[in-house]
């Protein structure tokens, strides 16, 4: 089965996102932050990381570099409300990039297509 890491801290969306990803058929973990994010990964290798970028303790972009640079096999879909950063090179590194919405069409969508893209090798 394919397992998501979550990273928000908004624990409302962050059950939203993990209810809706379980009914697609996915295993879902979750993180609060982006410190939690890093022990989680060093746990359980997810096929898959979909991070929020503004979080206490390590914001997204430094989570997302720290987690690259042990391991650039794990795709990253940043998932924030702030269209600004991207814009940021930074957030170039991540797979995706796509700005929160109510509806979840379009990040589940990016997951399939990231992950198919990921199954691919290329």
């Amino acid at each position: 089965m394919t397992t998501i890491l979550v990273v928000e801290d908004d624990k409302n969306q962050r059950l939203l996102y993990e209810q809706e990803l379980m009914l697609e058929g996915y295993e879902v973990v979750t993180a609060s932050d982006g410190k939690e994010a890093m022990e989680k990964v060093h746990e359980q290798q997810p096929d898959i990381i979909i991070m929020d970028i503004n979080m206490p303790k390590m914001d997204g972009i430094e989570t997302m570099g720290k987690i690259l640079s042990k391991n650039r096999e794990i795709p990253v879909v940043i998932n924030t409300a702030y269209s600004n950063y991207k814009d940021n090179f930074m957030s170039w590194a991540a797979d995706a990039y796509i700005v929160k919405s109510s509806d979840l069409l379009e990040l589940k969508k990016t997951v399939k297509e990231v992950l198919a893209k990921k199954a691919k090798g290329s």
